[in-house]
């Protein structure tokens, strides 16, 4: 098992965020900000757990595999870098969605107010 599979890295770098954002985007519009990162970041965080999951399973049945045809071999690069790749991008989406979350917060906030006091 050489290489990373860049489709489930594509995949986790664009699907958990949609959701995320699509889970968190109404309860920011309901003024509660907290909630909707905490929901949108639990579902970005369980995106990332299933992929590594997936990952996890997807070396164990290749080192199974190799022990049963009775040599050794290492996935390249090592079960933990995959992981991390995943984790990774998991923490970056996050991090995003809490930023994106103060603009909208700001948008909302001055849409209360009249022009002049902006």
């Amino acid at each position: 098992m050489n290489g990373l599979n860049w489709v489930w890295i594509g995949v986790m770098a664009i699907v958990p965020f949609a959701l995320g954002l699509a889970v968190a985007y109404p309860i920011w519009h309901t003024k509660e900000t907290v909630l909707g990162n905490l929901a949108g970041a639990a579902v970005i965080f369980g995106g990332a757990l299933v992929l590594i999951l997936r990952e996890s399973v997807e070396v164990e049945r290749t080192t199974r595999a190799c022990l049963e045809a009775g040599f050794t071999c290492w996935p390249d690069p090592s079960a933990f870098t995959r992981y991390a790749i995943y984790a990774t991008v998991g923490l970056v989406q996050v991090c995003s969605l809490f930023m994106l979350s103060l603009r909208v917060e700001q948008q909302i906030r001055n849409r209360d107010r009249s022009p002049e006091w902006r």
